[in-house]
């Protein structure tokens, strides 16, 4: 497969999927069986659609060693090629991204990192956002529709993005601009996407014809 952009590396973080331990916010509506399922179908169509894009190298980093994800990049064995996987470090949200942020740019000059909750991210976004980081602005994000974000591009990193940030609230995305106002640095942000994380945006899903099959 040819690379259009070899300089550039995208990343999809992903939750092991143990059941009662995903999608918790929406056990009302599916319990904990359905909430398990529907993590693995968000894990596998992200997975499936960044890795076969060819837009960057692409990699998948999980809270922790599971056969779910062997199982999806066994998937992707193709000339001998196999989409990496790897288990992420740190206490917390902030210091995995940052970890990897910083493991990364070791090898390229520009990293994207996306989550596994939003099916509505896809290629062209992607692609937006390696081109503003090409451009010369040092930080992209694709915002959640819930105050968090579903996608940070970095062409550099600094510690402080990450921490003391409330992972998990409304709060990430205004705390991570405040941060980014005493660093100093010029950002861009994309159109706002929706996460699938509370039983109400079980409804984007029915309503999208595409992605229906995700509920299934």
């Amino acid at each position: 497969m040819t690379i259009r952009y070899p300089d550039s590396c995208l990343i999809q973080f992903a939750k092991a999927p143990l059941q009662g331990q995903v999608k918790t916010r929406i056990q009302s509506a599916l319990g904990e069986t359905g909430c398990l399922k529907l993590h693995k179908s968000l894990v596998e169509h992200q997975f499936s659609l960044h890795y076969q894009s060819g837009i960057s190298d692409f990699e998948l980093w999980c809270s922790a060693d599971h056969p779910f994800f062997d199982q999806l990049a066994a998937e992707t064995l193709v000339e001998k090629t196999r989409v990496p996987v790897y288990v992420q470090q740190g206490e917390d949200l902030g210091q995995r991204m940052h970890n990897v942020f910083i493991d990364r740019f070791r090898q390229y000059s520009y990293v994207i990192l996306i989550g596994s909750d939003c099916p509505f991210l896809d290629s062209d976004y992607v692609i937006d956002a390696l081109n503003r980081l090409k451009q010369g602005i040092p930080a992209v994000f694709g915002p959640a529709t819930d105050g968090g974000y579903v996608l940070i591009g970095l062409s550099r990193v600094n510690a402080s993005l990450f921490e003391g940030v409330l992972w998990g609230t409304d709060q990430v995305m205004a705390q991570t601009r405040d941060r980014l106002k005493a660093l100093d640095w010029q950002w861009e942000e994309l159109r706002p996407l929706s996460d699938i994380d509370r039983p109400e945006d079980l409804e984007l899903l029915f309503c999208d014809e595409k992605l229906r099959v995700l509920l299934e």
